[in-house]
């Protein structure tokens, strides 16, 4: 089994969790103030309802993105999936990264299958500055640690970048193209190592693929990567879908 490699204890701060009767005592005192609801369905008084929650059961969907990168992703970005990744991407609903979570780690066992006995690196998609500055925090490394995968922030996003959202699978290309590369200081922990980049939706892949080349320019071995979803329509894809792995 592929092993995954620690990241740097200095940039890794320990926490001890609260006793569960005193989160959920402080999870009752604040729906009286803040009342919540279902990110899949709106029913009330509940992050996540038991029937929606049973819809974010894993089913790995692999595929090839233009013949070079192998891509896992734990659901389709569809229904639930869509609404509760919006909901953690958009509106600060964090508390949905534990039922997110398991599609991601589900999507990185399929991706480390080749790769069984390496120490393979984790490195999440870096957050633009603009992603950072709305949000406050990065969903791709929230997601990767809840999923035990110890993501490492060895890239980061440079030049400035449109919203992906309103662009085609060429534009999205041309868009990414050139604005990752290695964090300063950090290139020598790449340099001949396998590594799985996790990312919370894949749409084109023109994304991943931009955080792979910027890998190999690190000199890395990008063996694959894992995502939360992928969304249903791809140009210039292969897809088959694979048992679930969790």
């Amino acid at each position: 089994m592929s092993r995954i490699a620690a990241p740097d204890p200095r940039s890794t701060l320990a926490t001890t969790p609260r006793p569960a009767v005193v989160r959920e005592a402080l999870a009752g005192a604040l729906a009286l103030v803040f009342p919540t609801w279902c990110a899949g369905c709106d029913r009330p008084d509940a992050v996540l309802c038991a029937d929606c929650r049973a819809m974010l059961a894993p089913s790995v969907i692999s595929r090839a993105y233009a013949g070079a990168l192998a891509v896992h992703a734990g659901l389709p970005f569809s229904g639930v999936a869509a609404r509760a990744l919006r909901a953690c991407k958009e509106e600060g609903r964090t508390a949905l990264v534990d039922a997110l979570a398991p599609a991601l780690a589900a999507a990185a066992d399929a991706a480390l299958a080749p790769a069984a006995g390496e120490r393979v690196i984790v490195v999440p998609v870096p957050a633009s500055a603009a992603a950072m500055r709305r949000r406050g925090y990065r969903v791709v490394d929230l997601l990767a640690a809840r999923a035990g995968l110890s993501p490492q922030r060895l890239l980061r996003a440079g030049a400035r970048v449109a919203d992906q959202r309103s662009l085609g699978a060429h534009g999205r290309e041309r868009n990414v193209a050139g604005t990752m590369c290695a964090r300063p200081g950090r290139e020598r922990r790449l340099e001949g190592r396998a590594v799985l980049l996790v990312d919370d939706v894949v749409t084109t892949g023109a994304t991943l693929r931009e955080a792979a080349r910027a890998l190999a320019a690190a000199g890395a071995r990008v063996i694959g990567a894992a995502a939360v979803a992928s969304t249903p329509r791809h140009i210039g894809v292969r897809g088959t879908v694979t048992a679930t792995r969790r």
